[in-house]
């Protein structure tokens, strides 16, 4: 008797449809460049190179210039729209009809377009983690000094993960955890599209979030993964100019590391 030792199939899906208000520009938030590149594309390389075939973009405002920034890619992206833009949740299930074909992957990353610090590294150990266990779902979360802002992580008594709680819906004590959300999530695709059938809109911002998810695959008796994976460093995501500006002397620093002989000018 042999057993097959195929990988399972993995794609990855990026929200990419926020205006970004707070950046004083027309374009779309991740389509401003970092390192000379649009935020967006550092996320999808990432994934691309944590293993993922298939890429969504989840895109809205100015949809066309987001996509057109893929246009040579190989293989080439998927784009699905959000509009109206109801969270997180509602984002990612605009993905729903292109999974539901069956040609896409067993498993996805589900990532953020604005955090271009992403490593593939980070992703791969995510994915270790999330296959080895046998998981439903699987997240990378940061332990920084300052989490303002960012969803936190709660656990229980025993240290193991119950929810993920956004900031606008938590209490002092909540506030006060600083294991946070960082947005690097990995799903068994079925069961993702499944449990977003149940997410509510129940919350202060009165959208669908994404990280309802976790706890409603819990409640199912599913397993969830955490793996506190994620530099701190690397969860500066991107809301104002000076953070774009934080971000892209970070990346280049990097690629100056990697490549000290050429020029990021």
């Amino acid at each position: 008797m042999t057993h097959a030792t195929t990988q399972p199939t993995l794609s990855s899906i990026v929200l990419a449809a926020g205006k970004g208000t707070r950046m004083k520009s027309d374009l779309p938030k991740v389509m401003h460049p970092a390192a000379n590149k649009p935020m967006v594309k550092w996320v999808v390389k990432a994934s691309r190179d944590a293993g993922a075939k298939d890429v969504v973009l989840v895109v809205g405002h100015m949809a066309e210039l987001v996509s057109e920034a893929f246009r040579s890619d190989t293989p080439a992206c998927h784009f699905v729209t959000q509009n109206p833009q109801l969270g997180t949740g509602h984002a990612v299930d605009q993905a729903r009809p292109l999974f539901a074909a069956g040609t896409l992957g067993e498993h996805c990353f589900v990532l953020c377009g604005d955090g271009p610090l992403i490593r593939p590294e980070t992703l791969r150990k995510l994915l270790d983690r999330h296959l080895t266990a046998g998981a439903s779902a699987s997240l990378a979360t940061s332990v920084v000094a300052d989490a303002t802002g960012y969803g936190r992580i709660e656990r229980d008594a025993q240290g193991r993960f119950r929810r993920i709680v956004e900031q606008k819906d938590a209490t002092d004590a909540q506030r006060a955890i600083r294991e946070i959300n960082p947005s690097y999530y990995l799903f068994r695709t079925r069961d993702l599209f499944d449990a977003l059938t149940r997410v509510t809109n129940q919350n202060a911002s009165g959208e669908y979030y994404i990280t309802d998810v976790f706890e409603l695959l819990l409640k199912d008796g599913k397993r969830v993964e955490v793996v506190d994976a994620v530099p701190p460093e690397d969860v500066l995501s991107v809301n104002t100019p000076e953070q774009l500006a934080e971000v892209d002397a970070i990346l280049r620093r990097r690629l100056d590391t990697a490549h000290p002989a050429r020029s990021h000018a």
